[in-house]
């Protein structure tokens, strides 16, 4: 059987099952966004540490190492590429009942003119091919860097894919408690933050207290989603 199967790439792994199983709930007839935040979020989490994890085995080969490379760029263009796309057009959708959810406002596509949903659905679309530039020039500067510095990278140039486990769960909290129609924001926020990841901006690369603050973020914004199911639910 082809490929590698230990603990360096289980996270990658469990990564590209979750993005997978998000894009495939928001798009099928339960496709409530708020499921594939979830999901989205968990891939965020999964990001944070599987070069961490992957760094802890020190007898790695250099087939190993580029499998590992490969594959997370993989996943990263399903969980923070497509994901996201597919969660904004799981809130266009209208023709479905989400009688097991909070009943919250969402923008009716079935009510915009022709020139508008394909308007929202080329955003998605090009936020998605904007992440797999991103992802695939970053592996190309990263191996050239690689080969003439060596060591971590300290910079980012563009905005890493990896930030839309942050912000798109934080609009549609907003969305939750607000009580207003975000979704034309999401969509917004879609092709702005598509634009960052070609762009030539440079991030300086968070350090430990960076990361843990992020992780402490997004734990958050899952027990707010959580609590929104469960408590609002029962009121």
């Amino acid at each position: 059987m082809i490929g590698f199967y230990d603990y360096t790439v289980i996270l990658t792994y469990l990564s590209m099952l979750s993005a997978t199983t998000g894009i495939m709930l928001c798009l099928n007839d339960i496709g409530h966004p708020y499921l594939g935040m979830f999901f989205l979020m968990f891939c965020g989490l999964c990001d944070t540490f599987d070069g961490k994890v992957a760094r802890t085995k020190k007898n790695r080969t250099d087939q190993m190492k580029q499998f590992g490379v490969q594959i997370d760029s993989l996943s990263d263009l399903a969980a923070f590429g497509i994901l996201p796309a597919c969660i904004g057009i799981a809130m266009l959708r209208s023709s479905i009942e989400f009688s097991i959810f909070p009943d919250f406002k969402f923008l009716h596509l079935a009510d915009k003119s022709t020139i508008i949903k394909i308007i929202l659905t080329a955003i998605a679309v090009l936020y998605a091919l904007a992440a797999m530039i991103r992802l695939a020039f970053f592996n190309v500067i990263e191996e050239e860097r690689q080969k003439k510095e060596g060591g971590p990278n300290k910079m980012f140039i563009g905005l890493p894919v990896t930030s839309a486990a942050l912000v798109f769960p934080t609009i549609l909290l907003i969305h939750i408690f607000s009580s207003a129609d975000l979704t034309l924001l999401y969509f917004m926020f879609l092709a702005i933050v598509g634009s960052l990841f070609v762009s030539s901006i440079q991030i300086k690369k968070p350090q430990t207290k960076g990361v843990l603050l992020m992780i402490l973020v997004g734990l958050l914004e899952a027990a707010a989603l959580a609590w929104v199911f469960i408590v609002m639910k029962k009121q």
